[in-house]
């Protein structure tokens, strides 16, 4: 499956590869059990079957123009129904400028090879904006991961009250980020190609 995706800022990236690696380590299947370089927390902005490089150049134009955009990670939710397991992913608030850049995206491709096989839950109207977590979880699974993201996120709060407390800067808030960069996924060729701006 061919797509378009934006990554997020490092600090974020670092973050969601932090909630990768708690998920690992509760023997539960992360995202960060594949280890490819081209594996990086992201948003998927489309994905169909074909997806060629006729509309790499506005792409590039796009991605200029509108990132880095500021969005907030949201509460993890699942999606699926159990029989292929369920997916744990982490939300991305939706904004008026986020839908934006996804309707854009797809105005630019719209028209392109492989447009007829947009993968549904991708389509305008139809998209819920989110970094994936885990894959091929159970019903047991997904409490276990849900219970460990809870008692992590408990720890941030706990440490950036103190940090307020003792009079430093407050840590960083995890779920503020930028979408920092577009790529295009080439699944003929596993391999991306970057879309810009620079990270």
């Amino acid at each position: 499956m061919h797509s378009l995706e934006v990554l997020l800022d490092p600090a974020a990236d670092d973050a969601v590869r932090a909630e990768w690696a708690m998920l690992s380590a509760a023997g539960l299947p992360s995202l960060g059990e594949h280890t490819g370089e081209t594996n990086a927390p992201h948003v998927t902005l489309l994905a169909r079957p074909a997806l060629d490089d006729e509309a790499d150049a506005a792409l590039r134009e796009l991605a200029a123009a509108t990132l880095p955009l500021p969005v907030e990670l949201g509460a993890p939710l699942v999606f699926g129904t159990g029989r292929r397991g369920l997916v744990l992913v982490r939300s991305v608030v939706p904004t008026d400028r986020l839908l934006g850049l996804h309707r854009a995206v797809h105005d630019l491709v719209g028209r392109g090879r492989g447009s007829d096989e947009t993968v549904e839950h991708t389509r305008p109207d139809a998209w819920t904006p989110h970094v994936a977590l885990a894959r091929r979880l159970t019903p047991a699974g997904v409490a276990t991961a849900l219970e460990a993201l809870a008692d992590a996120a408990s720890a941030r709060e706990a440490a950036t009250l103190e940090e307020a407390r003792v009079g430093g800067d407050p840590a960083r808030d995890s779920s503020t980020t930028r979408l920092a960069a577009m790529r295009r996924w080439d699944s003929d060729r596993r391999a991306v190609v970057a879309l810009g701006p620079a990270r």
